[in-house]
């Protein structure tokens, strides 16, 4: 006899940490998400980053013009923090409830981060101002320094960066964005037992890879994110941390298209495109750790109680049945975009809504 699937139906979900650019190639991505994800915090390093409240409500706005018909996904944004943010500008992201907070990308970290942080020190007025306004601040928790092993530039950006901005603002409320070691993992869970206010999103694929999937069979340029993907015990400690429940934990898929000729490159863009199955592959982890029971609470519930919004109301249904996934996406007029799992199955699909 035929075992039928199992089925799991949870609130709608959120995505906390979401990159969805801008021009043709947004409009071909955004679909994804709006299917899947009630909310999304989107991330503001375009080129030029958004840098104010007035450019966040209206990057807002082109993606509420391009969402499908029907859809009622609600962007939620955050601001680019910068060494010229002013006092003045986090007391309006503190008035504009459709604003998050505010994200430290160190100069030169990640994708279109040059306008980034280059003095933590000289930030401690406008790190006051958002302690003082209960604004967070989300943070790529990566340090520059090339004297730094790229594999070590977590941990030490929690020790140089991390401790000191805590110390000096115990009220603050941290995210420590896709968080990819166990010390990130023991920090968050440390600063939480003595009372701070913290918390890590936890992306798909850092869960599921370790480093080693960078290397198959040659460079695999679409598996090359940053923070880049780490050793195995760092990927179980992330995996003990979303099974185990803890509500310092949540869904951030940092979902990052670039298109496959800027991937397959002689220096090829940083970041994996998992938005056409950006819950799916979460569930996957969840059903081998035996913990579908807490994929709701990382999913639908730590993030919005976080950010002091409400949950969901609405649901959907997983079910477990594979599927292949294409070889590529169309991303914008001639690009493509290669998803993660390319030509390959995931093991569970989101069941079609009935209208």
């Amino acid at each position: 006899m035929e075992m039928k699937p199992r089925r799991l139906s949870i609130i709608r979900p959120d995505d906390w940490h979401l990159h969805v650019r801008d021009g043709e190639g947004m409009a071909a991505v955004l679909p994804f998400s709006a299917r899947r994800f009630g909310r999304a915090g989107i991330m503001p390093n375009l080129k030029p980053p958004v840098t104010t409240v007035a450019q966040a409500l209206a990057y807002r706005e082109c993606i509420l013009r391009v969402l499908p018909a029907g859809t009622d996904f609600d962007p939620r944004m955050f601001i680019y923090l910068t060494d010229n943010t002013s006092v003045e500008e986090v007391a309006r992201a503190a008035q504009e409830d459709l604003v998050l907070g505010f994200k430290l990308y160190p100069a030169g970290a990640t994708t279109n981060s040059d306008a980034g942080v280059t003095d933590i020190d000289k930030l401690h007025d406008r790190f006051e101002a958002m302690e003082r306004s209960e604004v967070p601040l989300c943070v790529h928790g990566e340090v520059t320094d090339l004297a730094v092993d790229i594999f070590d530039r977590e941990r030490v950006f929690i020790e140089r960066v991390l401790v000191p901005i805590r110390r000096g603002h115990p009220a603050l409320k941290i995210v420590l964005e896709h968080v990819t070691t166990k010390d990130g993992v023991d920090y968050v869970n440390y600063d939480r037992s003595m009372g701070s206010q913290t918390a890590a999103t936890i992306t798909a694929h850092h869960l599921l890879l370790n480093r080693n999937a960078i290397f198959q069979g040659g460079v695999r340029p679409h598996h090359y994110c940053l923070p880049v993907l780490k050793r195995e015990t760092h990927r179980q400690a992330l995996v003990a941390a979303v099974a185990s429940g803890s509500p310092g934990f949540f869904l951030g898929t940092d979902s990052a298209p670039h298109a496959k000729h800027t991937k397959e490159a002689a220096c090829g863009c940083a970041g994996c495109f998992t938005a056409h199955a950006g819950i799916e592959l979460y569930a996957e982890v969840f059903a081998e750790m035996n913990a579908l029971d807490k994929l709701e609470a990382f999913a639908s519930f730590t993030g919005a109680d976080f950010y002091g919004l409400p949950r969901n109301m609405e649901t959907i249904t997983l079910v477990e049945k594979p599927w292949l996934v294409p070889q590529s996406y169309e991303y914008g007029e001639g690009n493509t975009v290669v998803p993660l799992r390319a030509g390959e199955q995931i093991l569970w699909q989101l069941e079609p809504s009935v209208e």
